[in-house]
Protein backbone atom coordinates (compact mmCIF):
# COMPACT_ATOMS: atom_id res chain seq x y z
CA UNK A 1 0.00 0.00 0.00
CA UNK A 2 2.86 2.46 0.14
CA UNK A 3 3.21 3.30 -3.18
CA UNK A 4 -0.35 4.75 -2.97
CA UNK A 5 -0.48 8.53 -3.42
CA UNK A 6 -2.96 8.67 -0.36
CA UNK A 7 -4.42 6.51 1.75
CA UNK A 8 -7.96 7.83 2.99
CA UNK A 9 -11.50 5.66 3.70
CA UNK A 10 -13.44 7.78 6.21
CA UNK A 11 -16.48 8.31 4.31
CA UNK A 12 -19.20 6.67 2.55
CA UNK A 13 -17.85 6.79 -0.51
CA UNK A 14 -14.68 5.47 0.04
CA UNK A 15 -13.02 3.75 -3.94
CA UNK A 16 -14.15 0.39 -4.19
CA UNK A 17 -15.61 0.41 -0.88
CA UNK A 18 -12.25 0.03 0.53
CA UNK A 19 -10.13 3.38 0.26
CA UNK A 20 -9.50 6.45 -1.93
CA UNK A 21 -5.49 6.01 -3.12
CA UNK A 22 -4.92 8.69 -5.98
CA UNK A 23 -7.88 10.99 -5.40
CA UNK A 24 -10.55 11.25 -2.69
CA UNK A 25 -14.01 10.61 -4.65
CA UNK A 26 -15.22 13.93 -2.57
CA UNK A 27 -12.27 15.66 -4.85
CA UNK A 28 -9.68 15.90 -2.71
CA UNK A 29 -6.02 16.01 -4.19
CA UNK A 30 -3.40 13.76 -2.28
CA UNK A 31 -1.49 17.12 -1.55
CA UNK A 32 -4.02 18.00 0.67
CA UNK A 33 -5.06 14.71 2.12
CA UNK A 34 -1.12 14.30 3.23
CA UNK A 35 -1.72 17.65 4.99
CA UNK A 36 -4.44 16.90 6.46
CA UNK A 37 -2.03 13.45 7.72
CA UNK A 38 0.28 15.70 8.89
CA UNK A 39 -2.34 18.07 10.78
CA UNK A 40 -3.81 14.87 12.14
CA UNK A 41 -0.58 14.14 13.59
CA UNK A 42 0.33 17.47 15.38
CA UNK A 43 -3.05 17.52 16.89
CA UNK A 44 -2.31 14.32 18.52
CA UNK A 45 1.39 15.60 19.63
CA UNK A 46 -0.44 18.60 21.12
CA UNK A 47 -3.25 16.42 23.27
CA UNK A 48 -0.31 14.16 24.47
CA UNK A 49 1.34 17.29 26.09
CA UNK A 50 -2.40 18.52 26.95
CA UNK A 51 -3.60 14.98 28.79
CA UNK A 52 -0.45 14.80 30.83
CA UNK A 53 -0.37 18.60 31.99
CA UNK A 54 -3.79 18.38 32.63
CA UNK A 55 -3.76 14.71 34.23
CA UNK A 56 -1.15 16.73 37.00
CA UNK A 57 -3.54 19.29 37.67
CA UNK A 58 -2.75 22.33 35.37
CA UNK A 59 -5.26 24.29 33.24
CA UNK A 60 -4.91 24.08 29.14
CA UNK A 61 -5.44 27.31 27.94
CA UNK A 62 -8.95 27.84 25.37
CA UNK A 63 -6.63 28.28 22.48
CA UNK A 64 -5.12 24.76 22.66
CA UNK A 65 -8.55 22.99 22.60
CA UNK A 66 -10.08 25.71 19.82
CA UNK A 67 -7.36 24.67 17.93
CA UNK A 68 -7.71 20.96 18.68
CA UNK A 69 -11.50 21.08 17.69
CA UNK A 70 -11.20 23.95 14.46
CA UNK A 71 -8.34 21.05 13.19
CA UNK A 72 -10.66 17.58 13.79
CA UNK A 73 -13.27 19.94 11.93
CA UNK A 74 -11.28 21.09 9.37
CA UNK A 75 -10.50 17.46 7.99
CA UNK A 76 -14.25 16.22 8.01
CA UNK A 77 -15.00 15.13 4.68
CA UNK A 78 -15.95 18.17 2.06
CA UNK A 79 -14.88 20.39 4.74
CA UNK A 80 -11.96 21.68 3.35
CA UNK A 81 -9.97 21.46 0.43
CA UNK A 82 -7.35 24.22 0.66
CA UNK A 83 -3.80 23.04 1.28
CA UNK A 84 -2.20 25.88 2.75
CA UNK A 85 -4.87 26.82 5.09
CA UNK A 86 -4.01 22.77 6.54
CA UNK A 87 -0.65 23.86 6.25
CA UNK A 88 -1.06 26.93 7.91
CA UNK A 89 -3.09 25.45 11.30
CA UNK A 90 0.41 23.07 11.18
CA UNK A 91 2.59 25.69 11.41
CA UNK A 92 0.37 27.15 14.34
CA UNK A 93 0.04 23.64 16.12
CA UNK A 94 3.76 23.06 16.54
CA UNK A 95 4.11 26.17 18.01
CA UNK A 96 1.66 25.32 20.29
CA UNK A 97 2.60 21.89 20.93
CA UNK A 98 6.57 23.38 21.42
CA UNK A 99 4.64 25.93 23.93
CA UNK A 100 3.22 23.29 26.30
CA UNK A 101 5.97 21.19 26.01
CA UNK A 102 8.00 23.92 27.31
CA UNK A 103 5.57 24.23 30.35
CA UNK A 104 5.76 20.43 31.05
CA UNK A 105 9.14 20.67 31.24
CA UNK A 106 8.83 23.85 33.73
CA UNK A 107 6.86 21.56 36.24
CA UNK A 108 9.27 18.51 35.50
CA UNK A 109 6.50 16.30 34.18
CA UNK A 110 8.09 13.35 32.18
CA UNK A 111 6.46 13.29 28.60
CA UNK A 112 6.59 10.01 26.43
CA UNK A 113 8.82 9.59 23.73
CA UNK A 114 6.22 9.14 20.89
CA UNK A 115 7.25 11.23 17.55
CA UNK A 116 4.29 13.39 17.65
CA UNK A 117 6.50 15.37 20.25
CA UNK A 118 10.10 14.91 18.76
CA UNK A 119 9.44 15.75 15.27
CA UNK A 120 10.72 19.40 14.47
CA UNK A 121 9.79 19.72 10.69
CA UNK A 122 9.60 23.06 8.98
CA UNK A 123 7.67 23.55 6.02
CA UNK A 124 10.21 22.15 3.54
CA UNK A 125 9.83 18.75 5.68
CA UNK A 126 5.99 18.52 5.56
CA UNK A 127 5.16 16.70 2.45
CA UNK A 128 7.77 13.62 3.18
CA UNK A 129 6.83 13.56 6.95
CA UNK A 130 3.16 13.31 6.14
CA UNK A 131 3.72 10.46 3.85
CA UNK A 132 4.78 8.32 7.18
CA UNK A 133 1.85 9.51 10.07
CA UNK A 134 -1.20 8.66 7.64
CA UNK A 135 -4.17 6.04 8.24
CA UNK A 136 -1.85 3.14 7.72
CA UNK A 137 1.05 4.01 9.94
CA UNK A 138 -0.84 1.39 12.29
CA UNK A 139 -0.36 -2.20 10.70
CA UNK A 140 -2.80 -4.30 12.54
CA UNK A 141 -6.14 -3.97 11.01
CA UNK A 142 -8.55 -4.76 13.77
CA UNK A 143 -5.98 -2.07 16.27
CA UNK A 144 -6.41 0.39 13.14
CA UNK A 145 -9.60 0.04 12.55
CA UNK A 146 -10.91 0.94 16.71
CA UNK A 147 -8.26 3.71 16.33
CA UNK A 148 -9.84 5.40 13.33
CA UNK A 149 -14.00 4.55 14.53
CA UNK A 150 -12.53 6.82 17.42
CA UNK A 151 -11.14 9.14 15.20
CA UNK A 152 -13.84 9.73 13.21
CA UNK A 153 -15.87 9.66 16.23
CA UNK A 154 -14.07 12.91 17.37
CA UNK A 155 -14.20 14.19 14.26
CA UNK A 156 -17.97 14.16 14.55
CA UNK A 157 -18.02 15.66 17.92
CA UNK A 158 -15.69 18.61 17.25
CA UNK A 159 -18.11 19.65 14.43
CA UNK A 160 -20.99 19.84 16.75
CA UNK A 161 -18.67 21.12 19.93
CA UNK A 162 -17.27 24.35 17.43
CA UNK A 163 -21.33 25.33 17.06
CA UNK A 164 -21.60 24.96 20.69
CA UNK A 165 -18.35 26.98 21.45
CA UNK A 166 -19.75 29.63 18.87
CA UNK A 167 -22.89 30.17 20.75
CA UNK A 168 -20.73 30.79 23.65
CA UNK A 169 -21.33 27.24 25.42
CA UNK A 170 -18.62 25.16 25.76
CA UNK A 171 -17.81 22.32 28.33
CA UNK A 172 -13.75 21.42 29.28
CA UNK A 173 -14.80 17.82 30.70
CA UNK A 174 -15.54 17.22 26.68
CA UNK A 175 -11.66 18.89 25.54
CA UNK A 176 -10.14 16.84 28.12
CA UNK A 177 -11.82 13.73 26.85
CA UNK A 178 -11.21 14.47 23.64
CA UNK A 179 -7.73 15.42 24.31
CA UNK A 180 -7.14 12.13 26.52
CA UNK A 181 -8.63 9.85 23.70
CA UNK A 182 -6.65 11.42 21.34
CA UNK A 183 -3.23 10.53 23.98
CA UNK A 184 -4.45 6.92 24.32
CA UNK A 185 -4.75 5.74 20.99
CA UNK A 186 -1.06 7.65 20.64
CA UNK A 187 0.70 6.61 23.66
CA UNK A 188 -1.03 3.60 24.87
CA UNK A 189 -0.55 0.38 23.65
CA UNK A 190 -4.15 -0.72 24.18
CA UNK A 191 -5.56 -4.10 24.02
CA UNK A 192 -8.92 -4.47 21.05
CA UNK A 193 -11.02 -4.45 24.61
CA UNK A 194 -9.55 -1.49 25.64
CA UNK A 195 -10.48 0.37 22.51
CA UNK A 196 -13.57 -0.84 22.42
CA UNK A 197 -14.36 0.72 25.86
CA UNK A 198 -13.04 4.00 24.19
CA UNK A 199 -15.28 4.20 21.40
CA UNK A 200 -18.09 3.58 24.42
CA UNK A 201 -16.48 6.56 25.49
CA UNK A 202 -16.46 8.49 22.73
CA UNK A 203 -20.27 7.59 21.92
CA UNK A 204 -20.99 9.02 25.61
CA UNK A 205 -19.25 12.12 24.97
CA UNK A 206 -21.00 12.63 21.50
CA UNK A 207 -24.44 12.67 23.55
CA UNK A 208 -22.99 15.19 26.33
CA UNK A 209 -21.91 17.64 23.01
CA UNK A 210 -24.99 17.25 21.25
CA UNK A 211 -26.84 17.89 24.02
CA UNK A 212 -24.94 20.96 24.91
CA UNK A 213 -25.78 22.20 21.02
CA UNK A 214 -29.04 21.61 21.56
CA UNK A 215 -28.83 23.74 24.70
CA UNK A 216 -27.08 26.52 22.88
CA UNK A 217 -29.25 26.51 19.77
CA UNK A 218 -32.50 26.67 21.99
CA UNK A 219 -31.36 28.68 24.36
CA UNK A 220 -30.49 31.74 21.57
CA UNK A 221 -33.24 31.14 19.21
CA UNK A 222 -36.14 29.23 20.63
CA UNK A 223 -37.38 25.76 20.80
CA UNK A 224 -38.24 24.47 16.95
CA UNK A 225 -41.46 24.37 15.69
CA UNK A 226 -43.85 23.06 13.45
CA UNK A 227 -43.22 25.05 10.31
CA UNK A 228 -43.79 25.15 6.64
CA UNK A 229 -40.79 26.33 4.16
CA UNK A 230 -41.14 27.66 0.99
CA UNK A 231 -39.02 25.85 -1.81
CA UNK A 232 -39.97 28.69 -4.41
CA UNK A 233 -38.15 31.95 -5.15
CA UNK A 234 -39.11 35.57 -4.97
CA UNK A 235 -38.28 38.48 -7.75
CA UNK A 236 -35.36 39.86 -5.40
CA UNK A 237 -31.20 38.82 -5.52
CA UNK A 238 -30.77 36.65 -2.95
CA UNK A 239 -27.34 34.94 -0.81
CA UNK A 240 -27.74 31.43 -0.55
CA UNK A 241 -26.14 30.02 3.13
CA UNK A 242 -25.31 26.44 3.40
CA UNK A 243 -23.71 24.23 6.30
CA UNK A 244 -24.16 24.10 10.09
CA UNK A 245 -23.68 26.96 11.84
CA UNK A 246 -26.90 28.69 12.93
CA UNK A 247 -24.37 31.70 14.53
CA UNK A 248 -23.63 32.74 10.87
CA UNK A 249 -26.85 32.09 9.33
CA UNK A 250 -28.17 34.27 12.90
CA UNK A 251 -25.37 37.39 11.86
CA UNK A 252 -25.88 37.03 8.01
CA UNK A 253 -29.80 37.93 8.69
CA UNK A 254 -29.15 40.71 10.66
CA UNK A 255 -26.63 42.35 8.24
CA UNK A 256 -29.02 41.94 5.52
CA UNK A 257 -32.36 43.16 6.74
CA UNK A 258 -32.52 46.61 5.04
CA UNK A 259 -30.52 45.27 2.10
CA UNK A 260 -32.82 44.65 -0.37
CA UNK A 261 -31.78 41.19 -1.07
CA UNK A 262 -33.66 37.90 0.29
CA UNK A 263 -31.44 35.23 2.21
CA UNK A 264 -32.21 31.67 1.14
CA UNK A 265 -31.04 28.37 3.26
CA UNK A 266 -29.74 25.30 0.98
CA UNK A 267 -29.28 21.53 2.25
CA UNK A 268 -27.89 21.25 6.29
CA UNK A 269 -29.36 24.90 6.51
CA UNK A 270 -33.05 24.20 5.98
CA UNK A 271 -34.02 24.13 9.85
CA UNK A 272 -33.18 27.46 10.27
CA UNK A 273 -36.57 28.21 9.39
CA UNK A 274 -37.91 26.40 12.89
CA UNK A 275 -35.96 28.32 15.05
CA UNK A 276 -38.82 31.01 16.46
CA UNK A 277 -35.84 33.72 16.17
CA UNK A 278 -35.64 33.63 12.61
CA UNK A 279 -39.36 33.98 11.57
CA UNK A 280 -38.93 38.12 12.60
CA UNK A 281 -36.90 38.13 9.38
CA UNK A 282 -39.28 38.83 6.31
CA UNK A 283 -36.39 38.47 3.82
CA UNK A 284 -35.78 34.86 5.16
CA UNK A 285 -37.64 33.57 1.85
CA UNK A 286 -37.14 29.40 1.97
CA UNK A 287 -34.94 26.67 0.84
CA UNK A 288 -33.83 26.49 -2.09
CA UNK A 289 -32.63 22.99 -3.24
CA UNK A 290 -31.54 19.57 -2.25
CA UNK A 291 -29.05 18.02 -0.59
CA UNK A 292 -25.12 18.42 -0.61
CA UNK A 293 -24.41 16.72 -3.91
CA UNK A 294 -27.06 18.25 -6.20
CA UNK A 295 -25.19 22.08 -5.64
CA UNK A 296 -22.97 22.15 -9.20
CA UNK A 297 -26.54 22.39 -10.89
CA UNK A 298 -28.11 24.51 -8.17
CA UNK A 299 -25.30 26.95 -7.27
CA UNK A 300 -25.16 27.66 -11.20
CA UNK A 301 -29.35 28.38 -10.75
CA UNK A 302 -29.28 30.86 -7.89
CA UNK A 303 -27.45 33.25 -9.96
CA UNK A 304 -26.54 34.86 -6.35
CA UNK A 305 -23.36 34.28 -3.77
CA UNK A 306 -23.23 31.30 -2.07
CA UNK A 307 -22.03 30.92 1.87
CA UNK A 308 -20.35 27.96 3.21
CA UNK A 309 -20.23 28.03 6.67
CA UNK A 310 -19.34 24.18 7.14
CA UNK A 311 -19.09 21.38 5.07
CA UNK A 312 -20.30 19.76 2.21
CA UNK A 313 -18.27 21.66 -0.94
CA UNK A 314 -18.14 19.71 -3.86
CA UNK A 315 -15.14 21.38 -6.08
CA UNK A 316 -17.13 23.00 -8.68
CA UNK A 317 -16.19 22.08 -12.71
CA UNK A 318 -14.15 23.99 -14.29
CA UNK A 319 -16.72 25.96 -16.33
CA UNK A 320 -18.82 26.58 -13.22
CA UNK A 321 -20.74 30.10 -13.81
CA UNK A 322 -20.80 30.09 -9.62
CA UNK A 323 -17.20 29.70 -9.02
CA UNK A 324 -16.53 33.58 -8.15
CA UNK A 325 -19.40 33.91 -6.50
CA UNK A 326 -18.95 31.06 -3.49
CA UNK A 327 -17.30 32.08 -0.02
CA UNK A 328 -16.40 29.92 2.84
CA UNK A 329 -15.76 30.44 6.50
CA UNK A 330 -15.00 28.81 9.55
CA UNK A 331 -13.25 25.31 9.28
CA UNK A 332 -14.23 25.03 5.51
CA UNK A 333 -11.58 26.05 2.14
CA UNK A 334 -11.33 25.77 -1.36
CA UNK A 335 -8.44 26.87 -2.96
CA UNK A 336 -10.17 30.54 -5.29
CA UNK A 337 -12.85 30.34 -2.45
CA UNK A 338 -12.88 33.81 -0.86
CA UNK A 339 -13.11 33.18 2.78
CA UNK A 340 -14.42 34.97 5.50
CA UNK A 341 -12.79 35.65 8.86
CA UNK A 342 -13.70 35.77 11.80
CA UNK A 343 -13.12 39.48 14.09
CA UNK A 344 -11.66 40.19 17.10
CA UNK A 345 -14.66 40.92 18.55
CA UNK A 346 -16.43 37.02 17.60
CA UNK A 347 -18.48 38.55 14.64
CA UNK A 348 -17.97 38.20 10.80
CA UNK A 349 -18.50 41.16 8.39
CA UNK A 350 -20.39 40.03 5.13
CA UNK A 351 -20.27 43.20 3.38
CA UNK A 352 -18.66 42.01 0.60
CA UNK A 353 -21.39 39.08 0.27
CA UNK A 354 -24.32 41.68 0.26
CA UNK A 355 -22.90 43.75 -2.25
CA UNK A 356 -21.77 41.15 -4.89
CA UNK A 357 -25.48 40.02 -4.16
CA UNK A 358 -26.99 43.69 -5.61
CA UNK A 359 -25.21 43.01 -8.55
CA UNK A 360 -26.78 39.49 -9.35
CA UNK A 361 -29.99 38.34 -10.66
CA UNK A 362 -32.81 36.64 -9.12
CA UNK A 363 -32.75 33.14 -8.32
CA UNK A 364 -34.33 31.21 -11.33
CA UNK A 365 -37.24 28.93 -9.48
CA UNK A 366 -36.28 25.56 -9.89
CA UNK A 367 -39.72 23.86 -8.09
CA UNK A 368 -42.40 25.38 -6.30
CA UNK A 369 -44.59 24.21 -3.08
CA UNK A 370 -43.82 23.56 0.72
CA UNK A 371 -41.99 21.22 3.15
CA UNK A 372 -42.62 20.59 6.32
CA UNK A 373 -40.46 20.13 9.31
CA UNK A 374 -39.33 21.20 12.92
CA UNK A 375 -40.17 18.24 14.92
CA UNK A 376 -36.97 18.50 17.26
CA UNK A 377 -38.21 16.71 20.74
CA UNK A 378 -39.78 19.91 22.10
CA UNK A 379 -42.33 20.09 19.68
CA UNK A 380 -43.16 16.20 19.56
CA UNK A 381 -43.80 16.23 23.06
CA UNK A 382 -45.69 18.69 22.43
CA UNK A 383 -47.99 16.11 20.33
CA UNK A 384 -47.00 13.39 22.92
CA UNK A 385 -50.79 13.15 23.39
CA UNK A 386 -51.51 12.44 20.37
CA UNK A 387 -48.89 10.16 19.55
CA UNK A 388 -49.09 7.88 22.61
CA UNK A 389 -52.99 7.60 21.82
CA UNK A 390 -52.38 6.79 18.18
CA UNK A 391 -49.61 4.07 18.92
CA UNK A 392 -52.08 2.78 21.65
CA UNK A 393 -55.20 2.28 19.22
CA UNK A 394 -52.73 0.76 16.75
CA UNK A 395 -53.23 3.73 13.81
CA UNK A 396 -49.40 4.12 14.35
CA UNK A 397 -47.55 0.43 14.16
CA UNK A 398 -43.93 1.82 14.13
CA UNK A 399 -41.58 5.01 14.40
CA UNK A 400 -39.16 4.19 11.46
CA UNK A 401 -35.65 6.30 12.14
CA UNK A 402 -34.07 7.13 8.87
CA UNK A 403 -31.86 9.98 10.11
CA UNK A 404 -28.67 10.77 8.77
CA UNK A 405 -26.69 11.67 5.39
CA UNK A 406 -27.54 12.07 1.77
CA UNK A 407 -24.73 11.37 -0.94
CA UNK A 408 -24.30 10.67 -4.45
CA UNK A 409 -24.55 7.24 -5.24
CA UNK A 410 -27.28 5.61 -7.05
CA UNK A 411 -27.96 3.34 -4.48
CA UNK A 412 -28.91 5.74 -2.11
CA UNK A 413 -32.19 5.48 -4.26
CA UNK A 414 -33.13 2.49 -2.21
CA UNK A 415 -34.25 5.31 0.47
CA UNK A 416 -37.10 6.90 -1.26
CA UNK A 417 -38.28 3.94 -2.45
CA UNK A 418 -37.73 2.73 1.20
CA UNK A 419 -39.78 5.43 2.34
CA UNK A 420 -42.65 5.55 -0.54
CA UNK A 421 -43.28 1.43 0.32
CA UNK A 422 -43.14 1.99 3.69
CA UNK A 423 -47.17 1.12 5.09
CA UNK A 424 -49.08 4.13 5.68
CA UNK A 425 -49.34 3.28 9.74
CA UNK A 426 -45.89 4.10 10.03
CA UNK A 427 -44.15 7.25 11.04
CA UNK A 428 -40.57 8.45 9.89
CA UNK A 429 -38.35 10.21 12.20
CA UNK A 430 -35.74 11.74 10.09
CA UNK A 431 -32.18 14.48 10.94
CA UNK A 432 -30.04 15.32 8.57
CA UNK A 433 -29.52 15.87 4.70
CA UNK A 434 -30.77 11.82 4.33
CA UNK A 435 -34.64 13.56 4.79
CA UNK A 436 -34.10 15.23 1.04
CA UNK A 437 -34.73 11.45 -0.22
CA UNK A 438 -38.34 12.01 1.04
CA UNK A 439 -39.40 14.71 2.46
CA UNK A 440 -40.66 16.14 -0.84
CA UNK A 441 -43.08 13.20 -1.44
CA UNK A 442 -46.83 13.43 -0.57
CA UNK A 443 -46.64 10.35 2.62
CA UNK A 444 -49.97 11.98 4.41
CA UNK A 445 -50.67 11.90 7.92
CA UNK A 446 -52.07 9.50 10.42
CA UNK A 447 -54.71 11.50 12.71
CA UNK A 448 -53.54 14.62 12.17
CA UNK A 449 -49.54 13.89 12.85
CA UNK A 450 -47.66 13.98 9.52
CA UNK A 451 -45.78 10.93 8.55
CA UNK A 452 -42.42 12.38 8.33
CA UNK A 453 -41.44 14.15 11.44
CA UNK A 454 -38.19 16.17 10.53
CA UNK A 455 -36.26 17.25 13.59
CA UNK A 456 -33.74 18.87 11.59
CA UNK A 457 -29.49 18.65 11.11
CA UNK A 458 -27.58 15.83 12.05
CA UNK A 459 -26.80 17.11 14.98
CA UNK A 460 -30.48 16.88 15.78
CA UNK A 461 -30.25 12.86 15.65
CA UNK A 462 -29.87 14.11 19.85
CA UNK A 463 -33.78 15.08 19.51
CA UNK A 464 -34.39 11.67 18.14
CA UNK A 465 -32.57 9.69 21.22
CA UNK A 466 -34.82 12.22 23.57
CA UNK A 467 -37.75 11.18 21.98
CA UNK A 468 -37.43 7.54 22.18
CA UNK A 469 -36.07 8.29 25.70
CA UNK A 470 -39.30 9.43 26.30
CA UNK A 471 -41.46 7.31 24.96
CA UNK A 472 -39.76 4.85 27.04
CA UNK A 473 -40.78 6.16 29.99
CA UNK A 474 -44.56 6.55 28.67
CA UNK A 475 -45.12 3.53 28.25
CA UNK A 476 -43.06 2.12 31.30
CA UNK A 477 -40.45 -0.14 29.43
CA UNK A 478 -37.44 -1.57 30.61
CA UNK A 479 -35.28 -1.34 27.35
CA UNK A 480 -35.29 1.12 24.80
CA UNK A 481 -35.21 -2.21 21.85
CA UNK A 482 -38.68 -2.86 23.29
CA UNK A 483 -40.04 0.34 21.49
CA UNK A 484 -41.83 0.14 18.07
CA UNK A 485 -38.78 1.20 16.37
CA UNK A 486 -36.71 0.49 13.37
CA UNK A 487 -33.57 2.19 12.62
CA UNK A 488 -32.70 2.35 9.16
CA UNK A 489 -30.30 4.82 9.11
CA UNK A 490 -28.18 6.42 5.68
CA UNK A 491 -24.38 7.86 6.61
CA UNK A 492 -22.18 9.54 4.77
CA UNK A 493 -19.30 11.06 6.97
CA UNK A 494 -18.01 11.47 10.22
CA UNK A 495 -20.70 13.35 12.04
CA UNK A 496 -22.53 10.56 10.99
CA UNK A 497 -20.05 8.45 13.05
CA UNK A 498 -20.50 10.04 16.07
CA UNK A 499 -24.35 9.87 15.82
CA UNK A 500 -24.01 6.10 15.59
CA UNK A 501 -21.82 5.94 18.74
CA UNK A 502 -24.20 8.22 20.82
CA UNK A 503 -26.91 5.90 19.71
CA UNK A 504 -25.04 2.60 20.63
CA UNK A 505 -23.80 4.19 24.19
CA UNK A 506 -27.79 4.53 24.81
CA UNK A 507 -28.15 1.39 24.42
CA UNK A 508 -29.62 1.23 20.95
CA UNK A 509 -29.43 -2.39 19.06
CA UNK A 510 -30.23 -3.58 15.77
CA UNK A 511 -29.39 -0.36 13.90
CA UNK A 512 -29.47 -0.94 9.86
CA UNK A 513 -26.42 1.09 8.13
CA UNK A 514 -26.43 2.06 4.20
CA UNK A 515 -25.83 2.29 1.84
CA UNK A 516 -22.77 0.65 2.22
CA UNK A 517 -20.84 -1.01 5.88
CA UNK A 518 -17.96 1.76 6.45
CA UNK A 519 -14.78 1.00 4.94
CA UNK A 520 -13.03 2.04 7.91
CA UNK A 521 -14.44 -1.08 9.93
CA UNK A 522 -11.72 -4.06 9.66
CA UNK A 523 -13.73 -7.29 8.95
CA UNK A 524 -12.62 -8.29 12.88
CA UNK A 525 -14.44 -5.07 14.43
CA UNK A 526 -17.51 -5.35 11.98
CA UNK A 527 -17.98 -8.95 13.41
CA UNK A 528 -17.73 -7.40 16.97
CA UNK A 529 -20.15 -4.44 16.47
CA UNK A 530 -22.62 -6.84 14.57
CA UNK A 531 -22.47 -9.62 17.86
CA UNK A 532 -22.57 -7.41 20.17
CA UNK A 533 -24.96 -4.52 19.09
CA UNK A 534 -26.63 -6.15 15.85
CA UNK A 535 -25.49 -3.48 13.50
CA UNK A 536 -26.54 -4.30 10.06
CA UNK A 537 -26.23 -3.71 6.54
CA UNK A 538 -29.30 -2.73 3.95
CA UNK A 539 -30.71 -5.09 1.08
CA UNK A 540 -33.36 -4.98 -1.00
CA UNK A 541 -36.48 -2.55 -0.07
CA UNK A 542 -38.75 -5.46 -0.41
CA UNK A 543 -36.54 -7.82 1.63
CA UNK A 544 -36.19 -5.08 3.81
CA UNK A 545 -39.45 -4.44 4.56
CA UNK A 546 -40.65 -8.04 5.17
CA UNK A 547 -37.53 -8.31 7.87
CA UNK A 548 -38.39 -5.26 9.44
CA UNK A 549 -41.90 -6.68 9.60
CA UNK A 550 -43.46 -4.12 7.54
CA UNK A 551 -44.63 -5.43 4.27
CA UNK A 552 -47.87 -4.26 2.98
Amino acid sequence: MTENAMFCFQCQEAARGTGCTLKGVCGKDSRTAAAMDLLLFVVRGVSVVADELRIHGHEIAPETNRFIVDSLFSTITNANFDEESICRRIDHGLTLRDNLINEAQRFDLSLPAVDELTWRGKRADYEVKAATVGVLRETDADTRSLKELIVYGLKGMAAYLEHAMRLEHDDKSLHAFMQHALAAITCGSLSAEELLSLVMQTGEAGVKTMALLDTANTARYGQPEMTRVNIGVRNRPGILISGHDLRDLEELLEQTKDAGIDVYTHSEMLPGHYYPAFKKYAHFAGNYGNAWWKQREEFSSFNGPILFTTNCIVPPLPGANYKNRVFTTNSTGYPGFKHIQTGADGRKDFSEIIALAKQCQPPTEIERGEILGGFAHNQVMALAGPVVEAVKSGAIRRFIVMAGCDGRMKTREYYTEFARRLPKDTVILTAGCAKYRYNKLNLGDINGIPRVLDAGQCNDSYSLAVIALKLKEVFALADINELPITYNIAWYEQKAVIVLLALLSLGVKNIHLGPTLPAFLSPGVANVLVEKFGIAGIGEVESDLGLFGLSA
